[in-house]
């Protein structure tokens, strides 16, 4: 059941030299914990693991784990340029505690089919933990169809997928496309937080959560109205969310939920350069857009 839920993705905040505010991580990760999510997501996009190296990742692994302590299960992003290098942040991620792996095919040069099922085949061998896909072309530029996603369900640590939700009118029909075409059991959940709801309703059993990293409480709670079915309820929370989706839409939700973190001194820290942070405008906007959401 690692794959499923609420799994929430915090920003991991990072000083202007790239060192890790250990203390600072620990205090977003009790929040989440303490509101009730299923899973934890470090070093996912939002947690900047492209912009981190291997030391500060391992860093941020172990931070996490003894923050942690096992109370809420820790799923540690391990996607790299090369190959031997994911190997090596699977085993510190197993090292250190984590229970599971979020991979993605990261690529520079572009990658065919082949490429990528190696890739993941030599990476799930590293260790016994669990392995979740991840797939999103928004970032990596390699989409994962579902004749490869076949091939890699086939591989056996490789028990879920982390699919870009669709719009309402599409995400019923492609969810089912999915299913066809891995396991019985397989976990197929969604990320891309204005969109994740719908993709619950229509049978996606986890929502790989931006938000939920630093505004946990609120997530939890569209969650398990989606969970339950309860469509009413959960049009009714989406609604309260919508002013941040569209400021999500809009500036990237990287960006504004490194603003929320700054508004709510959870973090003084900004992105990592040459990302910018939001302007003093902005800011008023993200903050206008979570008061919204005190009445949930």
């Amino acid at each position: 059941m690692l794959f499923h839920g609420l799994s929430a993705f915090p920003i991991t905040p990072t000083d202007p030299a790239g060192r890790i505010d250990t203390d600072a991580l620990c205090g977003l990760l009790k929040r989440i914990d303490a509101a009730g999510a299923d899973s934890i997501g470090l070093l996912g996009s939002t947690g900047s693991y492209m912009y981190l190296s291997r030391a500060e990742k391992r860093r941020a692994m172990d931070a996490a784990a003894d923050c942690l302590s096992g109370r809420t299960p820790l799923i540690a992003g391990v996607g790299a340029l090369r190959t031997d290098d994911s190997i090596a942040l699977a085993k510190d991620a197993r090292d250190a505690g984590a229970q599971g792996l979020l991979l993605a095919p990261v690529s520079y040069t572009p990658l065919g089919d082949d490429e990528v099922f190696e890739h993941f085949s030599a990476v799930a061998a590293a260790t016994a933990l669990p392995l979740c896909i991840y797939n999103n072309p928004g970032t990596t530029h390699f989409s994962i169809s579902n004749a490869l996603l076949t091939r890699l369900s086939a591989i056996a640590s490789v028990i879920a997928v982390k699919n870009p939700a669709l719009p309402a009118a599409d995400i019923a029909a492609a969810h089912q496309q999915t299913l066809s075409a891995v396991p019985a059991g397989f976990s197929v959940g969604y990320s891309g937080d204005w969109l994740v709801a719908d993709a619950i309703l229509a049978g996606g059993v986890a929502w790989y959560s931006v938000v939920a990293g630093t505004l946990p409480e609120p997530s939890v709670k569209l969650m398990r109205a989606a969970q339950a079915g309860d469509r009413a309820e959960v049009e009714r929370i989406n609604a309260l969310f919508e002013p941040l989706w569209t400021l999500f839409r809009e500036l990237s939700s990287y960006r504004v939920v490194h603003a929320i973190a700054n508004l709510l001194e959870l973090s003084p820290y900004d992105p990592p350069l040459p990302i910018r942070p939001l302007s003093q405008a902005d800011r008023q906007r993200v903050k206008a857009a979570r008061e919204v959401l005190a009445a949930v």
